[in-house]
């Protein structure tokens, strides 16, 4: 009795070292800037929302988890969940449905969603359930709904928060349609990727609310106007997130780059983001001379606009001259 309590003592111990070593590496990267923010970080372990998750590709799967009797795969898998990485956390015949995001792209998207005390927030895609517990930290769990399309992932994110004390709404259900018994909302969070932005969502929230989601490989802010009308910009950072799955269901983007571009594009994220961005508007070479005629335009020159009679993505003005509309890839 006395030795399994020494060991429980002592895993706890070094998953309490590592949540904090965390902490202070994403204070020190500067994205944990937000006191409110950086005291989430604090109250909310990682390990408890990944038990397990998954290394390797193809048929070199390895599961690493919380309750291996090996001690040495129990220190890899604590390794893991505390490295600033994204997790695979659900797999279905070898694809990947969900996933633990990067912790510090989590924090850089919470600090750009621009939260206020007594903001009713929308989280489309559930994940694990620890977004969600950084929100009710911030805002408590009235103000947080999240919604995913697969009910095994909703029970284990619902299961993950109630442990740590948290009982956001978790729901059920399509993400693009939102959640219409929790509206209006004053901010949507999205974490999986988008062809487009489904109209259920600028519907469901007040004027001024802000929609932020990722869509090619960026980051769109939107500002809600009205139900028929938001607008906004990229941010500068990447993101790679699980398309959303449901009505508005994304396309595949486009494998690399095409055959007949130049190779150092391969590696060209800047490109990349641009090529998704026009896939079925633009051909690569016509996407490829605009990106060098315009001095190779980061993410921020890019916005995009949804209307109710349609969406589309810009450089620079949404009126033009270069536009293209969204989801026809």
């Amino acid at each position: 009795m006395g030795a399994h309590t020494s060991r429980t003592t002592g895993v706890r111990d070094l998953r309490e070292t590592a949540h904090a070593a965390q902490v202070r590496e994403l204070t020190a990267a500067g994205v944990l800037d937000d006191p409110a923010w950086r005291a989430a970080f604090a109250a909310v372990p990682r390990h408890v929302f990944v038990p397990y998750f998954w290394t390797g590709r193809g048929a070199g799967h390895e599961r690493l988890w919380a309750e291996d009797p090996d001690p040495e795969q129990r220190a890899r898998w604590l390794r893991g969940v505390y490295e600033d990485t994204p997790l695979a956390t659900r797999l279905r015949d070898g694809e990947l449905v969900s996933s633990s995001s990067q912790p510090s792209l989590m924090a850089k998207m919470l600090r750009a969603l621009d939260v206020r005390d007594g903001d009713n927030v929308l989280e489309i895609g559930a994940g694990t359930g620890y977004n969600a517990a950084l929100l009710c930290h911030r805002l408590g769990d009235d103000l947080v709904t999240t919604v995913d399309l697969d009910e095994e992932i909703t029970e284990s994110a619902r299961t993950h928060l109630a442990e740590l004390g948290y009982h956001p709404t978790v729901v059920t259900g399509d993400g693009a349609r939102g959640c219409p018994s929790r509206a209006p909302f004053d901010r949507i969070m999205v974490t999986c990727t988008l062809p487009l932005v489904p109209h259920a969502w600028p519907a469901q929230c007040r004027p001024g609310a802000r929609i932020l989601a990722p869509l090619s490989t960026g980051l769109i802010a939107l500002t809600v106007r009205d139900a028929d009308f938001a607008e906004g910009r990229f941010l500068h950072n990447p993101a790679y997130f699980v398309p959303l799955r449901g009505a508005t269901a994304a396309p595949q983007p486009p494998a690399g780059v095409p055959y007949g571009l130049p190779y150092e594009l391969v590696e060209n994220e800047r490109f990349q983001f641009m090529h998704v961005l026009t896939a079925g508007v633009l051909h690569p070479r016509e996407a490829l001379d605009l990106w060098r005629s315009e001095d190779r335009p980061a993410r921020e020159r890019f916005g995009v606009t949804v209307t109710d009679e349609g969406q589309w993505a810009w450089l620079d003005d949404p009126q033009g001259p270069y536009t293209w509309p969204l989801g026809e890839g």
